[in-house]
C-alpha cells in the first residue's frame, strides 16, 4: 500500500511539472479581426483611387456626351466594389448583410432608361462615399494594429475589438441595402413601364383583329347587300340574288363568331359571371389535348387578379396546343396564404425556355409587373411544370360585383 501511494504520488508531482501545450495567444475571432485591420490599407486605398480616378472624371465630363455613360459604368463598378467588400466583411468580422437587389435593367427599355436608372442608383453612391472615407480610416487602422503587433501587444486584442467594430458600424451604414421604400420605387417605375407597354400591345392587337376580322367581313357583307339591293331596284329576283342574300347571312354568323372571340379575348362573360373555375374549363375545352382542371379556391380573387389568372392559363394552354406535342395536360389552381398559386403540367417534349420565343418572356414580365413570379421547368424531353404566383387581393362585394363561382374540379376538356 505505502509503495502504491508513493508510486501515485510521484505522478501527480511529474504532471504538475509538466508545462501546458503550447498555443495561441489570441483566438481565431481576433486573428480574423487583426487581418481585416491590416488589410483595410490597401483595400481603401485601391477603393480611393478608383473613385478618384473613374467617377470624379465622369462626374467632372458630365459636360460633355461621354461623361454620363462614363459616371454610369463607374457607379456599376462601385457596386461591384461593394460586394466585395461585403464578402471581406462576412469572412473576417463576422458581420452578414443582405446583397443589394441588382438593378431592374433586363425590364428597362430604351437605352436613356438604363442610363437614368444607373446615375440614381443609390447603392453605387454609398459605396462610392464609403470608399472616399475609409483611407484616412485605412491608414489609422493599418497603422496602430502594425505597431501594437510589437509595442502594444498584451492590448491588442482590445483595440482591434474597438477598432474592428467601427468597420462593422461603416459596413452596416453604407453598405447594406436601399432602404425598402427605395427598392419598391425603383421597382414600381420600371414595371409601371411593363403595363403601359403591355396595354399599348393588347389595345394594337385589338385594332389588327377588328380590322382585319369582323371589319372586312362586315365591310364585305355591305357590298354584297349593296348589290342585292340594285338588283332588287331594278326587279330582278332571281337565284343569284338569293344567292348574295345567302352569301350576305353567312358572312354576317362568321363576322359575329369573330366579335365572340375577340370579346372572349378581351375579357370572356363566363369569367365575369362563373369565375375562374368554369371559366378555366371552357379554355381546356378548347385545347387540342385532355386537360384536367382542378379549382380550389374559397372565394373569388380580385378582378384584375382574377383576369390575370385566366389569361396567363390561356397562353400556356395555347402554347400547350402549339408546341409540347403532349399526350395530357393539367391545370392546379388554389390558395396558399396571400398568394393565388398556378401550376400548368403537361408530359410533352419539354424544352420550354422564358427566351424561347412562346410567349413566356411576356408572361413573365406581366406577373412581375403585379408582385408576381413565374418560374419554368422543363427539361429536354419533359414533362414540363409552369407554376406562376399571384398576390392574393380580396373581390369587394358591391353593386354590380358579380356573385362568387363555387369551387369544385372540373371534368377534363377535349377539342
Amino acid at each position: 500500500m505505502t509503495a502504491h501511494s508513493s508510486t501515485a504520488g510521484s505522478a501527480a508531482a511529474d504532471a504538475e511539472d509538466r508545462l501546458p501545450p503550447p498555443r495561441l495567444a489570441y483566438d481565431l475571432p481576433t486573428w480574423k479581426e487583426i487581418t481585416h485591420l491590416l488589410t483595410n490599407l490597401p483595400v481603401s486605398l485601391f477603393g480611393f483611387c478608383y473613385v478618384a480616378s473613374v467617377l470624379l472624371t465622369g462626374i467632372t465630363m458630365t459636360l460633355t456626351v461621354i461623361g454620363f455613360p462614363l459616371l454610369a459604368v463607374g457607379l456599376l463598378g462601385s457596386r461591384q466594389l461593394g460586394r466585395l467588400e461585403r464578402a471581406r466583411a462576412r469572412a473576417l468580422l463576422g458581420v452578414r448583410i443582405e446583397e443589394p437587389s441588382p438593378l431592374p435593367l433586363g425590364r428597362t427599355k430604351g437605352l436613356l432608361d438604363k442610363l437614368w436608372l444607373v446615375l440614381k442608383d443609390p447603392v453605387g453612391w454609398r459605396t462610392a462615399l464609403y470608399d472616399v472615407i475609409r483611407l484616412p480610416w485605412g491608414v489609422l487602422t493599418f497603422t496602430v494594429t502594425l505597431v501594437s503587433l510589437f509595442v502594444l501587444w498584451p492590448v491588442l486584442p482590445f483595440l482591434a475589438r474597438g477598432m474592428a467594430n467601427v468597420d462593422r458600424a461603416l459596413v452596416r451604414a453604407l453598405l447594406s441595402p436601399s432602404d425598402e421604400l427605395e427598392r419598391r420605387i425603383a421597382e414600381l417605375e420600371s414595371d409601371r413601364g411593363v403595363v403601359v407597354d403591355t396595354a399599348a400591345a393588347d389595345l394594337r392587337r385589338i385594332e389588327r383583329d377588328l380590322h382585319d376580322g369582323a371589319q372586312a367581313r362586315l365591310v364585305n357583307l355591305a357590298m354584297g347587300l349593296g348589290l342585292a339591293k340594285e338588283k332588287l331596284a331594278e326587279g330582278q329576283v332571281d337565284e343569284q340574288v338569293a344567292a348574295m342574300v345567302e352569301e350576305a347571312h353567312g358572312e354576317v354568323k362568321l363576322a359575329l363568331q369573330e366579335l365572340r372571340d375577340l370579346a372572349r379575348g378581351i375579357h370572356p362573360a363566363v369569367l365575369t359571371d362563373r369565375g375562374l373555375d368554369a371559366a378555366l374549363s371552357s379554355v381546356a375545352s378548347r385545347c387540342t389535348v385532355p386537360v384536367e382542371v382542378t379549382v380550389e379556391l374559397d372565394s373569388r380573387p380580385a378582378p384584375a387578379i382574377e383576369g390575370i389568372a385566366y389569361f396567363t392559363v390561356s397562353e400556356l394552354l395555347q402554347n400547350v396546343s402549339k408546341h409540347s406535342r403532349a399526350r395530357s395536360a393539367a391545370v392546379d389552381v388554389w390558395r396558399a396564404e396571400d398568394r393565388l398559386m398556378i401550376q400548368v403540367v403537361d408530359d410533352g417534349v419539354g424544352g420550354a425556355r422564358l427566351d424561347g420565343g412562346t410567349g413566356m418572356r411576356g408572361l413573365a414580365e406581366r406577373l412581375d409587373a403585379v408582385d408576381g413570379l413565374f418560374v419554368v421547368d422543363s427539361p429536354p424531353g419533359g414533362p414540363t411544370t409552369v407554376t406562376a404566383e399571384l398576390p392574393w387581393r380580396d373581390r369587394t362585394d358591391g353593386p354590380g360585383t358579380p356573385g362568387r363561382g363555387a369551387p369544385g374540379r372540373s371534368a377534363p376538356g377535349r377539342r
